[in-house]
């Protein structure tokens, strides 16, 4: 840098104590996404609790402690989640937090609508010679709430990946305080795979030709589907997010993108996550780029990428094949996420498929994933007009186009044989005919 940016930077650069000073009560503070929070600022931000009441915290998933969820919090914080993870489900669901339903490509639009942003808290890498800061592995929704926010502090984490894209970087003018760290970024475990899931990771591989573009989601299924991919050619990637299993199909030439005919050769997502080797592989990699989420997640931008593969997962599936991803019952266990963004964009894309992979059972094989009727209370996620191929350990149903009767038929074929018998006697009183 030169010198007069070297000493903007050097100027902006304040301790945790000072930075969270600039905080107020009755702020609204954005935090970047998932695993590019920035957990010192957090950290210290619930240290100096009692400088605060009434501040209201918006985030997705929480990957950190989000030690604002904690019991006693809620006279200093009100966490508003628009997507529950593990460390915020309690503080929602006891009634502590609240919770705001909300397609994850419509995000970015509420930061000037009916959520205005005060305070954006964000991570980055240390910046170029230019002044240039990434965002690293979140992009997403925390582009356009720095842009919208009137104050943003940043932690400058000169172990977080530089990862590419025209949107998925912020200049320091454009950073009001800053703090330097150095730590590792939050890590994602690889998933452990079983049996089932390798079953369905080979069903759904089934489905893919030479040459798709996928959207996978995260943890064991899409992991499995990944490991099932190894002979296939030229494949393109076009997701919300990918995870650390998509590496070895790169280094081996599986994915390449050569066939994609929108962002031809590269990989495209809103946001990362995964382990430190994966986080090594991304720094700087040249064929991989971040933009924000109502550009990836846009149904209509999604629809531009021939042959689209959607695979999503989901809590439970009823007879007529309306999709439950987020609750069970009336209790909220995640989100929309960008599901139904994405289910949308593979209808629309020439050649596309949206995939729903699921188990066929929940709680330790107690309950089967596909029902006559979703749970009293239960959220629809994705609507049945909309799904096309659900997949289990047992099989494909292909539903798009079919008749309600034939739709449950098909997918009592791929439920856990210990339920069938059950579900068929459902059959023939929901539908008053014969299986």
């Amino acid at each position: 840098m030169n010198k007069e940016l070297e000493d903007l930077y050097n100027s902006r650069c304040v301790s945790l104590d000072e930075a969270v000073s600039h905080i107020k009560s009755g702020d609204r503070i954005v935090v970047s996404h998932a695993t590019g929070e920035p957990s010192e600022i957090l950290h210290a931000m619930c240290e100096h609790k009692d400088d605060y009441r009434n501040v209201e915290i918006v985030h997705m998933v929480a990957m950190g402690k989000a030690e604002y969820c904690r019991p006693g919090m809620e006279e200093h914080f009100i966490h508003n989640s628009l997507f529950v993870g593990a460390t915020s489900r309690e503080c929602i669901n006891s009634g502590r937090g609240l919770f705001t339903p909300v397609n994850m490509s419509d995000v970015p639009a509420l930061w000037d609508t009916t959520l205005p942003v005060d305070v954006c808290l964000l991570t980055v890498t240390p910046p170029d010679e230019d002044g240039w800061c990434s965002l690293g592995i979140a992009c997403d929704f925390t582009k356009h709430a720095a842009e919208n926010a009137r104050t943003v502090i940043a932690e400058v984490n000169d172990q977080y990946p530089w990862v590419n894209g025209e949107q998925n970087k912020i200049h320091i003018k454009d950073i009001d305080y800053m703090v330097r760290t150095s730590h590792e970024p939050i890590i994602l475990p690889p998933a452990k795979i079983t049996d089932v899931e390798r079953n369905i990771g080979r069903n759904c591989a089934s489905l893919i030709n030479d040459g798709d573009c996928l959207q996978l989601g995260i943890g064991s299924i899409p992991d499995a589907v990944l490991a099932e991919l190894g002979d296939k050619k030229d494949l393109g990637i076009h997701s919300e997010m990918i995870s650390s299993g998509v590496v070895a199909l790169m280094k081996k030439g599986v994915i390449n993108g050569k066939k994609k005919n929108f962002h031809n050769g590269k990989i495209v997502a809103t946001f990362l996550m995964g382990d430190s080797e994966y986080y090594k592989f991304l720094d700087h990699n040249p064929d991989i780029e971040l933009y924000t989420c109502d550009y990836v997640n846009d149904p209509f931008v999604i629809a531009k990428n021939d042959n689209l593969v959607s695979i999503n997962s989901c809590v439970q599936i009823d007879f007529t094949g309306q999709v439950c991803s987020e609750s069970v019952g009336p209790m909220q266990i995640s989100g929309s996420g960008g599901q139904l963004d994405f289910v949308l964009g593979a209808n629309r894309s020439k050649g596309g498929k949206s995939v729903f992979a699921i188990p066929s059972t929940a709680r330790h094989g107690k309950v089967s994933r596909i029902v006559p009727q979703l749970d009293p209370g239960a959220i629809v996620t994705t609507p049945r007009n909309l799904v096309n191929y659900v997949v289990t350990e047992y099989g494909v149903a292909q539903l798009k186009g079919r008749t309600t009767q034939d739709r449950a038929r098909a997918l009592i074929k791929i439920a856990h044989p210990d339920f069938r018998p059950e579900l068929i006697q459902k059959f023939e009183e929901t539908f008053k005919c014969s299986f």
